[in-house]
């Protein structure tokens, strides 16, 4: 009887540990996701399908037995079932695994889990090598709320074949979600976009195994080509702060998503084109889209930077010599007065990586006595590809560099200081290089 009753109870045990992973599994909506990771701290994400207690455990690659744990966030409804922990029991230049724990029940996912902290490098070694990937425009198809037709949403595998390349760092430049009619002036629609799009199967093993950091542009911000008149900011920009783990959010006492971080011997911008964003038919007042505190911001930054690449990220394209659509061109005084700036402050090294444009292309200025300015812009990842765009009249187009179909970027970073190498790689869908480019740190210091 004894031997019937112990194995009745070890029967029950194991059913209830089962019942117990098997919901902690399924409180997992999306996620987890690595954000921000600097020297001293990480950001970690994840998001749940109802109310539940998250946290996670991390350890450094080369100290296995050493576990470090997140303090505990609990996910509510109003902040969309989000939780963001920080890993501050970290060191610089350090590979480290993590786990996600849901109500104290660890759950397993079937792909890499890991973060590298930046190298603390000055005045010690040589600058670190490292591996950006970078894309914008994200729609996923959701029928209920699209459009009748065909499908604009597509090729999913790509974030598959970005993570196969291995980034430190993936970039999101904007338009990262596509809220549309039905979403834009409810909390509940808004939130509802951001989780459908962020559930994507595909996605998870890339927001998993690297870095992401984010910009909005008009799509994730409000609706198409929205400004600072949309009504709704106020709640998109708190859907993007439970959604994303950046370094930080807006600037000044004014809101919006502006921010920077170091890496490496990079500067990089995170700029917001909405948010200060004059309507575009205006016919007075000022006319701007980074508005003056931004653009004070920027540039006095950007003067401040030792950095040897100072990458400035922003939802539209700023080079693109061709006045339509929403290119910064369709704002030729701030365009100029931001161009004139970097040349006037001599801030050299200044290379801006946009989207939105819905192709890909590299747009170089060089003006006569003076030093280059490069536009790395990329795009599409999901969304509808824009082919028709390679007949644009952008003077500034470097030949041979226009992708008319869904595609991402990797930029790698390597050689010793003063001799630091950008390698600019464009991808198609299915991972197959379709062009590459180097910048030397030397070509952009030369007038």
């Amino acid at each position: 009887m004894k031997q019937q009753r112990y194995l009745w109870l070890a029967v029950c045990l194991t059913a209830a540990l089962i019942h117990i992973s098997t919901n902690a599994q399924t409180l997992l909506q999306s996620g987890p996701m690595v954000g921000a990771v600097q020297m001293r701290e990480a950001k970690l994400w994840a998001q749940t399908t109802a109310p539940a207690r998250v946290h996670f455990m991390y350890y450094d690659s080369a100290t296995p037995a050493r576990r470090y744990t997140t303090d505990t966030v609990r996910t509510e409804k109003l902040a969309g079932f989000t939780a963001t922990c920080i890993a501050d029991s970290v060191l610089p230049g350090r590979t480290y695994f993590y786990e996600l724990h849901i109500n104290g029940k660890r759950v397993q996912r079937p792909y890499p889990m890991r973060f590298r902290t930046p190298a603390n490098w000055l005045y010690r070694t040589q600058p670190p090598a490292l591996r950006f990937a970078l894309g914008s425009c994200t729609y996923i198809n959701d029928e209920p709320y699209d459009r009748s037709g065909k499908p604009y949403g597509g090729d999913y595998g790509i974030f598959t074949a970005i993570a196969r390349t291995k980034p430190d760092l993936m970039l999101w430049l904007g338009d990262n979600t596509y809220l549309r009619p039905a979403d834009e002036d409810t909390r509940t629609g808004i939130f509802h976009r951001y989780t459908h799009t962020r559930s994507l199967p595909e996605m998870q093993p890339l927001l998993a195994a690297c870095s992401n950091i984010a910009i909005w542009d008009d799509h994730d911000y409000g609706p198409n080509d929205s400004d600072r008149g949309f009504a709704g900011k106020d709640e998109t920009r708190r859907a993007f702060t439970r959604f994303w783990a950046n370094p930080s959010y807006g600037i000044g006492e004014r809101g919006g998503i502006t921010s920077m971080f170091s890496t490496g011997d990079m500067d990089i911008f995170l700029l917001d084109n909405r948010w200060y964003r004059s309507p575009d038919g205006r016919k007075g007042g000022e006319r701007t889209i980074l508005g003056k505190e931004q653009f004070d911001w920027l540039i006095d930054n950007l003067v401040s930077s030792n950095a040897t690449f100072k990458l400035v990220c922003i939802g539209g394209q700023v080079l693109n010599s061709a006045a339509l659509y929403e290119n910064y061109a369709t704002y030729p005084a701030e365009r100029s007065a931001l161009i004139d700036a970097i040349h006037k402050e001599n801030i050299r090294g200044v290379i801006f990586l946009t989207g939105d444009r819905h192709h890909t292309e590299l747009s170089l200025l060089k003006q006569a006595g003076e030093f280059p300015i490069y536009d790395f812009t990329v795009s599409p990842l999901t969304s509808g590809p824009n082919e028709k765009a390679a007949t644009e009249a952008n003077s500034l187009r470097v030949d041979g560099t226009f992708v008319g179909k869904r595609n991402f970027a990797t930029i790698d970073v390597a050689g010793e200081q003063g001799k630091r190498m950008l390698t600019l790689t464009v991808y198609d869908s299915a991972g197959v290089m379709l062009w590459t480019r180097e910048i030397s740190a030397e070509s952009l210091k030369q007038k």
